[in-house]
């Protein structure tokens, strides 16, 4: 990868140090952002994404980020931002946030940066997204499920607009930010560590265009484009050819049809052609809340749900792009919303309903392909919390707690990942420490553990559901959340069971415990207690069909209990925790035995 050698000449070898090179870059970026955000959802949750795109919009990397974040957005975020800045130049730097213009949500305030080489060509643009603890909402959260519309969202709202010029702040557009949210030197910490993030991004790109030279770095970067490309098509070839429909459910909430929220979806497989188009248009209108998804987390859901289902390991950027096409339509909750439309929730709820329809549908389509439907977000366990600290002096605070929920759905080859954590994230956020979000919040968690019998049972089975349970220790707090999964559970596929149900609900000092499921804004006082239980993951495949030493490990780990294993799997599971490998196989071909007590 040297600067003089023939640009157009590239082999395995070259690519293979450009793809870690570039993907070293990115996480660079990640590492900035990681180590220099004030707010504990970043830099404890990692709720944050970096990505490189060429200059003309095209996604290149992005290390190990959000996949809700980034595989579909960032594009049309650089387009918008080209549009409205045609004069682009080094130094400058912009807050994009708009869901009408390519963002996922309001909440994740990200910074563009264009990479403008020595003779003012735009080469590359890198983009740094956090999600905010708080972005100028009407209430004290980043998720606000039951707004009808933008202005009852309250969201400050940045459509790629311009807050450096020539390296140095446009003061203006600061100074709007801290009048408008609630904890400003959080947020402006926060936005200084994505800006950073951005710009040892633009330093890297510049110093590795300066060993190689931009031609080849251009030349590199398309090759790399065509492998992934190759690489797609080789997955789609393994596939089935057919067409097969996902469906399903997400319970009623504020300004939602009564039934719930219906999510259909149509994939259509060619192996010849290497292609999958994903059709999302046999769904709802947009509706009167902010569960509504923008157009970047329709296409990336999609998308997640797709590559999740291939079952081989492919680059995800404009090249694999290329052989997906993901149909919308315009005013569609699950589409392509128009401006006044909330889309506050746009990343978790309905998102990953739609990722799990995805999923519901390669499974479908033959034995061996997709995933069982991931657990429903999101329980108290991740509320947003909010309040005064007295023991800091009165001090304001908010943020996103992300203690539980675990989720994983199962697949043709594996059991639930335990801390999936939301379908959109994919595992990438990390659940927070106890001690440091006790620290850094008048909080007290009283339990955080998993609860047997609740996961998907299957051949592969589901996740296992996580119960947390917190309160506040010397001051009131307000605990604010979205909870889907306690009318329509989770799925199986393929003959697996559906996950455990969530539930959510309080429990006051005098012991009285009232529901609070679904939407939920709760006010605690010391001594209350609120308890958030996640759905379990669905499990895949008939659960008779599990291997009884993995059934066997379940019980041991606690996952499952013996009866579950007797009654649900058909493995007897003695009292000492041996397999009795005799009573299974009576058990299997139907032959009744006596239960050992």
């Amino acid at each position: 990868m040297t600067g003089s050698r023939n640009p157009s000449k590239i082999d395995a070898l070259d690519l293979a140090v450009f793809s870690k090179r570039i993907e070293g870059i990115a996480s660079k970026m990640q590492n900035t952002l990681l180590r220099t955000a004030r707010s504990g959802v970043i830099n404890t949750g990692r709720d944050f994404s970096c990505c490189i795109l060429t200059g003309d919009c095209r996604l290149v990397s992005v290390a190990e980020s959000l996949p809700i974040h980034v595989m579909a957005g960032p594009d049309i975020m650089a387009r918008w931002m080209k549009r409205f800045h045609p004069n682009l130049a080094r130094g400058d730097a912009f807050l994009h946030n708009s869901p009408y213009h390519g963002c996922s949500h309001a909440a994740d305030l990200s910074v563009l940066v264009p990479v403008i080489d020595e003779a003012g060509i735009h080469r590359f643009t890198l983009l740094a997204k956090a999600h905010q603890a708080d972005i100028g909402n009407s209430i004290p959260t980043t998720y606000h499920a039951a707004a009808r519309d933008l202005y009852e969202e309250g969201a400050l709202i940045f459509p790629a607009t311009q807050v450096q010029s020539g390296y140095e702040d446009i003061s203006d557009i600061i100074r709007l930010c801290e009048m408008r949210i609630r904890v400003p030197e959080q947020w402006r910490g926060d936005y200084l560590a994505s800006l950073g993030a951005a710009r040892v991004g633009e330093r890297e790109i510049l110093g590795l265009a300066r060993e190689i030279g931009w031609d080849r770095l251009e030349a590199l970067v398309e090759a790399w484009f065509d492998y992934s490309e190759r690489r797609m098509r080789a997955a789609i070839a393994s596939l089935p050819a057919g067409s097969a429909k996902g469906h399903t459910m997400h319970d009623p909430f504020p300004g939602t049809p009564a039934e719930g929220i219906p999510i259909n979806v149509t994939v259509a497989v060619d192996p010849a052609e290497g292609r999958i188009e994903i059709d999302l248009r046999d769904n709802i209108d947009c509706m009167p809340n902010g569960l509504n998804l923008s157009e970047a987390c329709a296409l990336t859901a999609a998308m997640v749900g797709t590559f999740n289902s291939l079952g081989l390991t492919v680059p995800t950027n404009e090249g694999s792009f290329r052989c997906l096409k993901v149909d919308l339509r315009e005013n569609c909750a699950v589409g392509i919303p128009l401006h006044p439309t909330s889309c506050s929730v746009a990343t978790q709820n309905v998102a990953d309903r739609l990722t799990c329809a995805v999923q519901l549908a390669f499974a479908n389509l033959a034995e061996g392909y997709g995933l069982a439907e991931v657990g429903a977000v999101q329980s108290a366990a991740q509320a947003v919390i909010s309040g005064r600290d007295p023991k800091r002096q009165g001090r304001a605070f908010v943020d996103q707690l992300i203690l539980g929920d675990t989720l994983g759905a199962a697949g043709p080859r594996a059991d639930g990942w335990l801390a999936m954590i939301t379908a959109g994230t994919a595992g990438m956020s990390f659940f927070d420490s106890v001690e440091v979000d006790e620290i850094r919040h008048p909080i007290l968690v009283h339990q955080r553990r998993l609860v047997p019998d609740s996961e998907g049972a299957g051949r592969h089975r589901g996740a296992p559901a996580s119960l947390v349970e917190f309160g506040p220790r010397h001051s009131e707090i307000e605990v604010l959340y979205q909870s889907d999964g306690t009318v329509y559970p989770p799925q199986g596929a393929r003959g697996g069971a559906h996950g455990g149900g969530a539930r959510n609900f309080v429990t006051r000092q005098n012991g009285l415990v009232e529901p609070a499921d679904g939407w939920a804004t709760v006010s605690l006082r010391p001594g209350d207690r609120v308890t958030g239980i996640s759905p379990g993951g669905g499990g895949y495949g008939p659960a008779r069909e599990r291997e009884p030493a993995l059934v066997q490990a379940d019980v041991a780990e606690g996952y499952v209990t013996r009866a579950r294993a007797r009654d649900v799997y058909a493995v007897e599971i003695g009292s000492d925790g041996k397999l009795d490998a005799d009573a299974t196989a009576r058990l299997r071909s139907g032959s009744k035995i006596r239960r050992e007590i």
